[in-house]
């Protein structure tokens, strides 16, 4: 089983707080979140006590205790022989989901590209792009496949009568949308045999004897 348990660090920090007696319960708990911030992207001191960096350092030290606090009845934490924790993901992480397993997300969209005879690249910033507003939006890799999809939808149902281009490349700009690889409601060219009527050219009266040749 697993979960998010969220605001289990709060009860945690008191737990700890609460082990040492006097004055060393409050150069116990700086002594935490210091560790917390040197493992954290963010400067020494800037950390918060709700932050990512101190969240993962807290859950380190969570017990069954913790778990009744936090609402979970005994007998059913008695039932719980092994307790393990997760860090957040990093960006790292995030890329290295989109592109490393072998039915990576960017894999199958790709496949879909292919099976309309075309291509779909993905650039490096693009992928960086992508795991940021992952971690913006805070839902870990669930967030991923929103984004991916939300970003090439429309380009999804252009594909079969896209003749312009066959190689579509996913940047930075299209993933923050400030460029977009659909073309949106175009009118398609004539084609060539049409292309006279539609200028509304007159049509060449045949002479008679080759109207009868003709008929």
């Amino acid at each position: 089983m697993g979960g998010t348990f969220s605001a289990i660090e709060e009860i945690i920090s008191r737990r700890v707080g609460r082990d040492v007696i006097g004055f060393g319960r409050q150069n116990a708990a700086q002594e935490l979140f210091d560790r917390a911030a040197k493992k954290s992207d963010a400067p020494i001191g800037s950390v918060p006590q709700a932050g990512q960096g101190s969240r993962d350092e807290l859950v380190r030290f969570l017990t069954p205790k913790d778990l009744i606090e936090f609402g979970m009845i005994p007998e059913f934490v008695g039932r719980l022989p092994v307790i393990a924790t997760l860090d957040t993901l990093d960006r790292a992480a995030l890329v290295r989901i989109l592109t490393e397993p072998k039915n990576a997300l960017t894999r199958q969209f790709q496949m879909l590209f292919e099976m309309n005879g075309k291509e779909l690249v993905f650039t490096p910033d693009a992928l960086e792009a992508i795991a940021d507003l992952a971690l913006e939006r805070e839902t870990g890799v669930r967030a991923l496949r929103a984004i991916v999809e939300d970003m090439l939808l429309d380009v999804l149902y252009e594909l079969p009568s896209r003749r312009d281009q066959t190689t579509f490349v996913v940047d930075a700009e299209i993933v923050r949308k400030t460029k977009s690889l659909a073309r949106g409601i175009v009118e398609e060219p004539a084609e060539a045999d049409d292309a006279e009527a539609e200028a509304g050219a007159t049509p060449r009266i045949l002479p008679p004897g080759e109207q009868r040749e003709s008929a």
